[in-house]
């Protein structure tokens, strides 16, 4: 692995530094280490993510361990594969050429050699004969010929070749398989059980979808990541985003599932949504994917990373890029580069937002922050919130301080590292519904740990005697070496 010596010396200062848009970094084989996550985290790593589809528990559950001892205020996100069809294992990739029978079964011993096995059992009943059929986010293609019982006899239209473990689609075609099968679910109880911070659910096409998962989780974490990639889920978009704690924009299923040609618009509308809603969004797929072979990006994918941070994606995702690519640690700080230098850009045009309307209590005191923090030379934001919807108002407004979300829940305060430019904090002190003192004596902790010293000028928002739907009713600002002399705060 290729680290530089300036990578490795960032590492102090990112301890006390927010990233503004985020950086999601998958795990592997190229990566499961503790030097290479070291590296990662230097680099510009906010969140690793663990993709449930490939490793067993074991596996899972090592790398787990090995975060939280490495890197143990990083955010942990694991891919729970649901509904989604993919390949069973192959013994060896296979070529396919154009013209060549296909037979997708889900046979474990299939008797023809054209068979490959898939992992959903009732795919062959949703299957109409003509409907097209994409393998690897259409590095395949492959059109339905005949259906005869659980086989799904297929002519590839585009040759390319079979790799286990890779989507299957069928756009157009209505899958009725259940959102979670029975690995699924043994997988969720496995990630409640180590504690990860986030899931991420693929294929969700309803509110009630995310409802089921959280039936099943039965507390407020893991929180719940809900991978828009489907038609159901565009259309529903907005019922998703009021129940969902994220999103992700998945484009390789998207792209698959709806038009190759509209994905790009998808991506617009499903950020314009996401912000409009204060849910952070992730975007993912191939955005460095160059880099898993070479040590430069294409000017393509350095465009897409500076529009995905101008449309308002929370976290960018790489995938292949760190997970067996030859250049994690470089594709992880290429796409820090150009996502800092994309929300600097983004800040200038912030300057003048439009007069808001209609909007709600909280809303209109994150609208009032965003423009106080614009005309004040404020350093840092403090977000006092029990559930992490103060710190989830302020940053979809894009301030460009640091926002500091304090919780006295470790769970919650970590899972906040996802949003823009915020910290998540955990400190250990009771949150009072009668009165608001606990307010200064997160601030004094925050000071005797030196994430606000004396210069700062912080602006802090809280709610002061919470009732039900009673949120972000405080607005403060502090010289925090004027708090330190009036609180008498003693070094």
């Amino acid at each position: 692995m290729n680290t530089t010596t300036n990578q490795m010396n960032t590492t102090a200062n990112k301890m006390n530094s927010v990233s503004p848009t985020k950086i999601v970094a998958t795990l592997g084989p190229r990566t499961n280490h503790p030097e290479a996550l070291r590296a990662l985290h230097a680099a510009g790593l906010d969140m690793v993510r663990l993709n449930g589809a490939h490793g067993d528990h074991e596996w899972h559950r090592a790398a787990i361990a090995l975060v939280r001892e490495v890197l143990p205020d990083v955010p942990i996100l694991l891919d729970i594969p649901g509904r989604k069809i993919r390949l069973g294992q192959l013994s060896a990739v296979r070529p396919v050429a154009l013209g060549e029978r296909v037979v997708l079964t889900h046979e474990t011993n299939p008797s023809s050699p054209d068979s490959v096995t898939v992992t959903c059992a009732e795919f062959h009943r949703d299957v109409p004969v003509g409907n097209a059929v994409l393998i690897d986010d259409t590095s395949v293609r492959m059109v339905v010929r005949e259906v005869s019982g659980s086989d799904v006899i297929c002519e590839v239209v585009t040759a390319g070749v079979l790799v286990g473990g890779k989507g299957v689609h069928f756009p157009g075609a209505t899958m009725r398989a259940a959102l979670l099968r029975p690995r699924d679910k043994k997988l969720l109880a496995f990630a409640c059980q180590q504690g990860v911070d986030f899931v991420g659910i693929s294929f969700v096409g309803t509110a009630e979808d995310v409802e089921i998962v959280r039936h099943l989780i039965a507390a407020e974490s893991p929180r719940i990541v809900a991978k828009i990639e489907t038609q159901a889920a565009v259309e529903n978009l907005a019922e998703i985003l009021r129940v969902a704690d994220g999103i992700m924009v998945d484009r390789g299923d998207l792209s698959s599932e709806t038009s190759f040609e509209r994905v790009g618009i998808l991506q617009k509308h499903i950020l314009a949504e996401a912000r409009r809603a204060a849910c952070p969004a992730i975007v993912a797929t191939e955005m460095l994917q160059t880099m898993i072979e070479l040590p430069t990006p294409t000017k393509a994918e350095l465009c897409d990373i500076t529009n995905a941070v101008l449309d308002g994606a929370a976290a960018l995702m790489l995938s292949g890029e760190t997970a067996i690519g030859q250049y994690p640690v470089e594709a992880v700080a290429t796409m820090r580069r150009v996502a800092d230098a994309a929300h600097a850009h983004l800040q200038t045009s912030l300057q003048s937002p439009p007069a808001p309307a209609g909007v709600t209590v909280p809303e209109a005191v994150g609208e009032a922050i965003a423009d106080i923090c614009r005309h004040l030379s404020v350093t840092k934001i403090v977000a006092v919130t029990l559930s992490g919807y103060a710190a989830r108002i302020i940053a979809s407004h894009s301030p460009s301080q640091p926002i500091i979300a304090v919780s006295n829940d470790e769970r919650t305060a970590r899972s906040l590292n996802l949003l823009q430019g915020t910290r998540g904090i955990c400190l250990e002190v009771p949150f009072s519904k009668t009165d608001v003192n606990h307010i200064p004596r997160c601030l004094e902790l925050l000071w005797r740990r030196k994430e606000i010293v004396d210069d700062d000028l912080i602006l802090v928002t809280a709610v002061g005697y919470p009732k039900s739907g009673n949120r972000m009713n405080l607005i403060q600002t502090h010289k925090v070496s004027d708090l330190r002399e009036s609180l008498a705060w003693a070094a």
